[in-house]
């Protein structure tokens, strides 16, 4: 009899906690949706190891950081906690240039691999510039699908928010946004190289 009678409230408290998540449904906003491209900046190095047969490289820092603020709402059984701003900031934030250790600073091979790297960096940058449609539609579509969370007591509210927000940069739309991206520079970055016939290296040589 006591087990049964356990079953039974464990069953009132789940409809109970349905019953509440579904209210929480009424409080369901659409968010505003800022999003913002970090300011980058550009270090040139030289290893101090060879760099086998490369001349130089770059290797870009993308930054994608996603702060979100909520709107809590006090219902008769907890809270209701809805996602209400997203403020996004993603894109490129530094760009580390490497040059081979042979090529010495402002000669004229050096300059040259700099003017080289210069075209990978306009190619990431770009990536972004040439998709904020995407960007815009991603993002606001995934924040769009994050329904409120409920909880019972007002010291879960944090724990809420850390969902809604992991929910959101998890959607589906933000992880292919995210592959598109990787994708776009490796197309952009292969298209700078094959169109670099290394005349201007060439000419150094002579």
């Amino acid at each position: 009899m006591k087990k049964t009678f356990f079953i039974f409230l464990s069953f009132l408290f789940t409809v109970s906690a349905s019953y509440a998540t579904d209210d929480c449904l009424n409080y369901k906003l659409t968010p505003n949706v800022s999003i913002k491209t970090p300011d980058w900046s550009k270090s040139v190095v030289q290893p101090l190891q060879n760099m086998d047969v490369l001349h130089g490289k770059v290797i870009a820092t993308l930054t994608d950081e996603f702060d979100i603020t909520t709107d809590i709402t006090s219902i008769e059984d907890g809270f209701c906690v809805a996602l209400k701003n997203v403020d996004v900031v993603i894109g490129y934030s530094d760009f580390l240039v490497q040059i081979d250790i042979s090529h010495k600073p402002n000669t004229c091979s050096y300059n040259a691999i700099v003017q080289h790297e210069d075209e990978h960096i306009r190619a990431y940058l770009s990536v972004i510039d040439d998709n904020q449609y995407l960007l815009n539609q991603s993002i606001k579509s995934a924040a769009d699908s994050v329904n409120p969370v409920f909880v019972k007591n007002e010291k879960d509210i944090e724990s809420a928010i850390d969902k809604l927000n992991n929910e959101l940069q998890n959607h589906p739309d933000i992880i292919l946004l995210k592959q598109h991206i990787k994708a776009d520079e490796e197309i952009r970055n292969k298209y700078v190289d094959l169109n670099d016939t290394g005349e201007t290296l060439k000419k150094c040589n002579k």
